[in-house]
């Protein structure tokens, strides 16, 4: 393939400025103007503006990791079979491999101060960049959808179980009115955090983090006195054995787990970008990431074991848990504690990125105070309350099919930034039509080649049991169908490497370096 990068326009004088931990930001001079590429919320992060420090980015991943949908992760691989040390290793696993991404792609956010879908312009191009922040957007208006529905249902639980009758109220469109009433006014507060910004977003997560925690440590104190112990849960066997029986089911399932934070991987910059340095986002997210997960996963082994042993089931789900109790105390703390943790999840991952991506999309039109609007909006048009009721299709096939291409964007992302052009840019050329990043009518056809490539090797062999899922049993494409279930780290890998020998052969370089090189 031929190079299509033109000509590098003169560089203006103003140089950017770079400070000594090796920080760029543009110079007064050099702030580009086209409003087809640029509004002040894609603009880099001035350096007095970034000063989260690491117990901000910990406390993030706190209030991220701490939700309804984390809690259940290890009661889907107990269903597969696996006992609970076996669930809690693949979950701690799994997050100790999708940190590597998460740091790669989060390098860019505090030497540069862009968002991701900036970032993605230095592979894809300015209008290319487009492709991979409008499915990341997809992905995460869905997944904004579901987890306000989920918390709704959640808070209409606990306030049903306090005020009595409200599952039996009139209904509407097939719910009762209260269960909207709860799912509408949840939605609002989401809305009006995050419309305050990104300063009021990292305050409130850090309060939120430690109150979740303790929230969740209150519930392992209750049921463990109400227990006497932790139940026959802890003594149960594995179905699976550690041998040939047990890593068919584990790498399909630590394929799952890693998927649960692929979409991170990619819009991590879009919080890195307010860093005090690169020390601040790696020791954050180090702490925060792997270890919390890992402890919820561990906790929730332990209280589902003691409901085991107080109610003679195994209760995962900690909403339906806590109902049981008669203490209005208790019920009104675990409201506060499903609110703040939902709301924290929801606002961070699932309205940040696809507010940045959507003013991507038309920075003229749409900052990120309307990206979130309209992600808002999105996220109750698609009806989650359906999406729900049909997690085999929707949830697992849907969002499991685009976690796959969320793989492949990594890919190539790690590979232009960190390979090809070894960490540097030219950061005024990321908003300049006509500059070294607009390629081909501003599409880079290598990126766009090897997300073709790695896309369709990541999802390619998709497949469904018979009735239960749209795709032919066999796969859409026969001879792939073994990657199915690696779909994330097939795409990841195949894109990178198909990439880097893309660039390689059409002669790109990087930037001039400015200030002291970091890595």
């Amino acid at each position: 393939m031929t190079s299509t990068v033109p000509p590098i326009p003169p560089i203006p004088p103003q140089d950017p400025i770079s400070d000594p931990s090796g920080r760029i930001e543009l110079a007064p001079g050099a702030v580009p103007t086209d409003n087809r590429f640029v509004n002040e919320d894609l603009l880099p992060v001035p350096l007095e503006r970034r000063r989260w420090t690491t117990y901000n980015f910990a406390a993030l991943w706190v209030g991220m990791a701490h939700n309804i949908p984390s809690w259940l992760l290890a009661s889907g691989l107990v269903a597969l079979g696996m006992d609970w040390k076996q669930a809690v290793f693949t979950i701690a696993l799994a997050n100790l491999i999708v940190l590597g991404p998460m740091l790669l792609t989060g390098h860019a956010g505090p030497k540069y101060g862009i968002p991701f879908p900036v970032l993605a312009r230095a592979s894809f191009g300015l209008r290319g960049a487009n492709l991979p922040a409008l499915i990341r957007a997809a992905v995460a208006c869905a997944w904004f959808g579901i987890q306000t529905w989920i918390g709704g249902v959640g808070i209409f639980t606990l306030l049903g179980k306090i005020f009595g009758g409200w599952a039996k109220a009139s209904e509407i469109g097939g719910q009762p009115w209260t269960l909207w009433l709860c799912f509408i006014l949840f939605w609002a507060l989401e809305l009006a955090i995050i419309h305050r910004g990104m300063d009021a977003l990292r305050r409130f997560e850090n309060w939120a983090a430690p109150f979740v925690i303790v929230g969740a440590f209150v519930l392992l104190v209750w049921i463990a006195v109400k227990a006497g112990g932790f139940g026959p849960l802890l003594d149960q066997p594995s179905k699976l054995g550690w041998g040939k029986e047990f890593w068919p089911v584990f790498f399909p399932s630590l394929m799952g787990m890693i998927a649960f934070w692929a979409t991170l991987s990619l819009n991590i910059p879009d919080f890195t970008r307010f860093g005090a340095g690169q020390r601040a986002q790696i020791r954050g997210q180090v702490l925060g990431l792997p270890t919390t997960m890992t402890l919820f996963a561990l906790l929730s082994v332990l209280v589902t074991s003691g409901s085991q042993a107080v109610y003679g089931e195994a209760i995962w789900d900690p909403v339906q848990l806590v109902a049981r109790t008669d203490s209005v105390f208790g019920l009104l703390f675990a409201l506060v504690t499903v609110l703040v943790a939902t709301v924290s999840v929801n606002i961070a991952a699932n309205v940040v990125s696809p507010a940045y991506d959507l003013a991507n999309l038309a920075p003229r039109f749409i900052n990120f105070r309307t990206g979130a609007l309209i992600t808002g909006v999105v996220g109750v048009l698609i009806m989650p309350w359906k999406l729900t009721e049909t997690p085999e299709l929707y949830i697992f096939t849907w969002l499991g099919l685009v976690g796959g291409l969320l793989g492949t964007v990594a890919g190539i992302l790690i590979a232009d930034y960190w390979i090809v052009r070894r960490t540097v840019l030219d950061l005024a050329d990321l908003y300049r039509p006509g500059g070294r990043y607009w390629y081909t009518n501003g599409w880079n056809r290598r990126a766009v080649a090897a997300f073709a490539v790695g896309g369709v090797l990541a999802i390619g062999g998709s497949h469904s049991a018979p009735g239960e899922g749209p795709f032919p049993a066999d796969g859409l494409v026969p001879f792939l169908e073994p990657l199915a279930d690696y779909g994330w780290a097939v795409g990841l890998v195949s894109s990178l490497l198909l990439y880097v020998v893309l660039s390689g052969r059409s002669g790109v370089t990087a930037a001039r370096t400015y200030g002291p090189a970091e890595h």
